[in-house]
């Protein structure tokens, strides 16, 4: 009898086992359950465990079930953080790193608006404004993938990327920056809007090159945000351009002539709010692309 109680013992000890590796099998625990019962009761013991192991059986569907769940609502919570951040942030963060803000020495950075957006949007319905800012946006999402730059924010028609930032990458930012500009410019030059494809979108661009801080703000909904005057003239470079046209600083076209391919024009001295005046250049486009 002590002998059965030490195997007994023995058994619901490697049942609770750490690890599952070492814990018996129900078709093992029946055995020797009914080896140590045999002849008294058996019937009762079998119902009890084929009650147990139904149990069990369902419990680990169960947890399968619901670790696919959290798995596939963990993969579509990564998928949104690397939508809204740039990869290399959201990678500490998945990490749960803390996220330094960072100085960057040079970066470039395009800012862009539709011209008489505030006519468009009084003539139509709020929804075909909704889908005309959503074809756009695709549109200009898809071209800006084919180069090295990261997209800020959008904010109504303003359309806000950098180059240069958050991996560094010498002075190629102003060559992608403006070889980018050149690429949405041609696209709006055929883009049609669904409820008045009569009418031509008239993009208005803005390029300035310099240095800036980044760094992610906000806990609930973090954003990538980018803080210095270099901002602050980028954005006047846009609001004092033109139609159809890509207005680029004396700092950009510095950089742009050190690849002798691209075709610039002076445009003059342009009074800025908060500037003075500052010489200023229009991109036209690009000759002989170099590698």
């Amino acid at each position: 009898m002590q002998s059965h109680s030490e195997e007994l013992g023995q058994l619901m000890q490697r049942c609770w086992a750490e690890d599952m590796v070492e814990r018996p099998e129900f078709s093992h625990i029946k055995i020797l359950l009914r080896k140590h019962n045999s002849g008294s009761g058996s019937n009762i013991l079998d119902n009890l465990l084929s009650r147990m192991e139904q149990y069990a059986n369902n419990l680990e569907e169960l947890v399968e079930d619901r670790t696919q769940a959290y798995l596939e609502e963990k993969r579509k919570a990564e998928a949104l953080l690397y939508q809204i951040l740039p990869h290399s942030v959201a990678e500490q963060l998945k990490r749960g790193e803390t996220v330094q803000a960072e100085a960057f020495d040079s970066v470039t950075i395009y800012f862009s608006d539709i011209v008489g957006f505030t006519a468009i949007s009084a003539e139509s319905t709020p929804m075909q404004v909704v889908t005309l800012l959503n074809d756009l946006y695709t549109c200009f999402d898809a071209i800006i993938d084919n180069f090295d730059v990261y997209k800020v924010e959008t904010i109504g028609d303003a359309y806000m990327v950098v180059s240069g930032l958050p991996v560094r990458n010498g002075k190629q930012h102003a060559r992608e920056v403006a070889r980018m500009s050149l690429a949405l410019l041609m696209a709006v030059r055929s883009f049609k809007i669904r409820h008045r494809p009569e009418q031509q979108l008239r993009l208005r661009s803005g390029i300035h090159s310099g240095p800036v801080c980044a760094g992610v703000v906000g806990l609930k909904m973090p954003r990538y945000c980018l803080f210095g005057d270099t901002v602050n003239t980028a954005s006047r470079m846009e609001s004092n351009g033109e139609a159809l046209k890509i207005h680029v600083s004396e700092a950009t076209s510095s950089v742009l002539d050190e690849y002798n391919c691209f075709q610039l024009e002076l445009r003059g001295e342009v009074e800025m709010k908060g500037k003075g005046k500052l010489r200023t250049y229009w991109l036209l486009g690009e000759s002989s692309p170099t590698p």
